[in-house]
């Protein structure tokens, strides 16, 4: 049982650090620029692109990493059961935020302050535990032997 727990666990914070990583590094190769939408703190295009492939990207190690440890498909199944979960809690703010463009430019923040202003639409925060769950199934699936 503890083994599966920390797959699982291990699995969400693979995911967690690619994402990490994988968004930092966009954010310097994009630039703010290209990341939000002139004037506003709305992402753009551009960046939700990018994020639905790095998300997916993320998901699919996370997956590969749960599987390896955890050794059963159920184990996969748990962690994203728990994508599923924890991403709808954290899509809540964008349902009770403000729900109008931003009065911010995120055109001078840095990146940290950036991220913590960023307006993604509704429908992304829906897409995204979806993005993450399928990730992470398909990353977990098991080779033919």
């Amino acid at each position: 049982m503890g083994r599966k727990i920390g797959a699982v666990v291990l699995g969400y914070v693979t995911m967690f650090a690619g994402v990490f990583i994988l968004f930092s590094t966009t954010y310097l190769l994009l630039g703010p620029g290209r990341s939000f939408q002139a004037g506003s703190c709305d992402v753009s295009a551009a960046w939700i692109i990018a994020s639905i492939v790095l998300g997916f990207v993320a998901a699919l190690l996370g997956g590969k990493v749960c599987l390896a440890v955890g050794k059963t498909r159920g184990t996969v199944q748990a962690l994203a059961g728990l994508v599923i979960v924890l991403g709808l809690v954290f899509a809540i703010p964008v349902f009770t935020g403000p729900g109008e463009a931003s009065a911010v430019a995120c055109d001078g923040l840095g990146g940290m302050e950036a991220m913590q202003e960023a307006i993604q639409p509704v429908w992304m925060a829906l897409l995204n535990p979806v993005i993450g769950a399928v990730g992470v199934l398909l990353g977990g699936r098991k080779k033919a032997a």
